[in-house]
């Protein structure tokens, strides 16, 4: 768990963090959403003691962190950022192993961790753990980039806007290869993004910034039905939140009886993809497949419906 006790941190007299109090649940992942400038960043780096805060207080499981020395803190919590950072000329075994060779992992128990963590990024250990960086595409580097920082298997990993260089299709995925391992190692994730979609995708809790301070903090569906601020409201956007909140919800809640023709949509999808694909394709009705059988139909009628309800 992650406490952050009234934390301000002020440059040249200028507060770019004011009074921030949050508090993040053991096993979430929080996404600090907000503009540039909005002291996002320096929130969050302030919990590895990259920054040091003006004031305040931060506790990690009850220990305040201003009596851990920055070396040791940093080697238990994992740091992701965007465009990778990888070292270029270390092979990817190499810089997936540059934290546990620090602790002093023997050469075995290292070398294992690498394969694990590649294969659990969908990267094959003997094809990947001796090429180098240059030679692999921009997903395939931000994989590796995420795979270092859990390599120590840290209970926290920072995210900072780790996907903002990659093109939407490849985004996705790496959102979805994010979600399915901190679901696997049970991290606390905290992540900045401007990005009110991703927070929504994947945040247990979104908190929101602006000019260095917190304006909200909840689960998503509670911001998109209740922002506390107009700056909140206008982050969701009015026009958006129908199609928002059909983002949080997944088919298998919605299946309705009957049968339709064409591809199906699998049930794990979200009730916006399936509303994407109905308006893309001109369908009345895509099947709905789980475990490899179809088991009913979501409608074009019945997602409109639940999209037109007040929130």
């Amino acid at each position: 768990m992650i406490e952050i006790d009234n934390i301000t941190k002020r440059y040249d007299g200028v507060a770019v963090v004011d009074g921030v109090t949050l508090r993040i649940e053991p096993c979430t992942i929080c996404v600090i959403v907000g503009t540039s400038g909005s002291g996002k960043t320096t929130l969050m780096r302030m919990i590895n003691k990259l920054v040091e805060p003006s004031s305040g207080r931060i506790r990690i499981d009850g220990q305040d962190i201003a009596g851990i020395p920055a070396f040791q803190l940093r080697r238990r919590i994992g740091y992701a950022i965007q465009g990778h950072g990888l070292f270029p000329h270390r092979t990817v075994g190499q810089n997936i192993a540059t934290v546990p060779k620090l602790l002093g992992w023997d050469k075995d128990q290292t070398a294992a961790r690498v394969d694990e963590l590649l294969s659990l990024f969908q990267l094959d250990p003997a094809q990947f753990r001796n090429r180098m960086p240059h030679e692999l595409s921009g997903g395939q580097q931000q994989r590796v980039g995420v795979a270092r920082a859990l390599a120590a298997k840290p209970n926290i990993l920072l995210m900072d806007e780790p996907y903002g260089a990659l093109d939407p299709v490849i985004r996705a995925k790496a959102q979805q290869d994010l979600l399915a391992i901190q679901r696997r190692f049970g991290t606390t994730i905290v992540l900045v993004t401007h990005d009110m979609e991703e927070a929504i995708h994947l945040g247990t809790t979104i908190a929101v910034m602006d000019k260095g301070r917190l304006l909200q903090c909840a689960t998503p569906a509670q911001i998109i039905a209740n922002p506390a601020t107009p700056f909140v409201a206008e982050l969701i956007g009015t026009s958006e939140r129908p199609f928002r909140m059909l983002s949080l919800s997944r088919v298998a809640d919605h299946v309705e009886p009957g049968e339709a023709a064409g591809e199906p949509i699998d049930a794990s999808a979200s009730l916006r993809d399936a509303y994407g694909e109905l308006l893309w394709s001109g369908r009345p009705a895509l099947p709905v497949r789980l475990d490899g059988r179809i088991v009913g139909q979501v409608t074009l009628e019945g997602l409109s419906r639940l999209a037109a309800r007040p929130q």
